[in-house]
């Protein structure tokens, strides 16, 4: 555990000390929309597509510690995690390739995200079903039961994959915020793997922490890179894929408190105007609402960090009794 934090802390931090001043110099930055908070425009041309570099240092930690203990054992239940977790990062690639090079600062369209990310939540549930043990069984949280749901299983699972990790997308909206989430629920599933002793989860999530940590070091306010699409995707997909590998599907909803209330905030938003034209926040997602209010973005990172790390409890509360 602590060769593979102290290996992806460190890749991570020296592949961010290399590449930001060479994305500055290639102006690979963010472009700021007119539409967010007017302060937020002096972080024009920060570089993007820092998560591309955390994605690398877990992939190497993991390739060294992980992956090959998984394939001996035919454990691939993890590996599954980790393609779903790298398919939606290359979606998110491709959408910031396409914001970056092709000067669509919208990226992909809504429609065409949509249909790739319901593809790979698809394919992973298939990929699950087949070769990881996976079934249509779900557990009721303070209980030993589970219900049957045969194919309405799949149908619902597809729907919260892709629901959940375009949540964790809208959160990446200010500095610090996105990996700060990430970190803290990555150090519950860490607990997990560790209660119920799978070294290969234990490899993968310390992986992660010490690699979004790095990112952190650059990310924190102010943010020096943001993580882009790619890393918001590919974070959504790895820890929303570890709640399914655990079998704790139900306790998605606590793990991912902040992410599902930054989605709701603007599905109620977009909703309650286009009836009213009127707006129930000052602006969505709820993170800019209270930035709108005054609040600073380290002190909307403190509480909705501190909100995690409650609810994160709370899961893993449920998950042992």
């Amino acid at each position: 555990m602590i060769s593979a934090f102290v290996l992806s802390f460190l890749i991570s931090i020296i592949l961010y000390k290399l590449f930001i001043p060479v994305l500055r110099k290639v102006k690979l930055g963010q472009k700021i929309l007119e539409i967010g908070p007017a302060w937020h425009k002096v972080k024009e041309g920060t570089p993007v597509l820092g998560g591309l570099f955390y994605i690398i240092s877990i992939l190497i930690t993991v390739s060294i510690f992980t992956l090959s203990s998984a394939i001996k054992t035919e454990e691939y239940g993890i590996i599954a995690v980790l393609g779903m977790a790298l398919a939606f990062g290359f979606i998110g690639f491709i959408d910031d390739y396409v914001k970056l090079f092709k000067k669509r600062n919208k990226g992909l369209s809504a429609t065409q995200k949509l249909i790739l990310q319901f593809l790979v939540a698809a394919a992973y549930l298939w990929v699950n079903s087949r070769y990881c043990g996976g079934s249509s069984e779900i557990w009721i949280p303070f209980s030993n039961n589970t219900i049957e749901l045969g194919v309405l299983y799949y149908f619902l699972a597809i729907i919260v994959i892709v629901y959940i990790v375009n949540c964790s997308n809208l959160t990446d909206g200010i500095d610090g915020l996105a990996g700060s989430i990430a970190v803290i629920m990555g150090v519950m599933f860490l607990t997990i793997s560790l209660f119920e002793l799978d070294k290969n989860a234990v490899l993968l999530t310390i992986s992660l922490i010490g690699a979004v940590a790095g990112f952190l070091v650059f990310n924190l306010h102010p943010a020096r890179i943001f993580m882009g699409d790619t890393g918001s995707l590919f974070l959504g997909g790895l820890l929303v894929g570890l709640t399914f590998y655990f079998r704790a599907e139900l306790l998605i909803f606590i793990i991912c408190f902040i992410w599902l209330i930054e989605g709701i905030s603007v599905v109620l938003q977009v909703a309650f105007y286009k009836l009213t034209k009127k707006r129930i926040f000052k602006m969505s997602p709820i993170h800019h609402h209270f930035e709108m209010c005054g609040w600073s973005e380290l002190k909307i990172v403190t509480i909705f960090g501190l909100i995690t790390a409650l609810m994160c409890g709370f899961a893993y509360y449920l998950y042992i009794i």
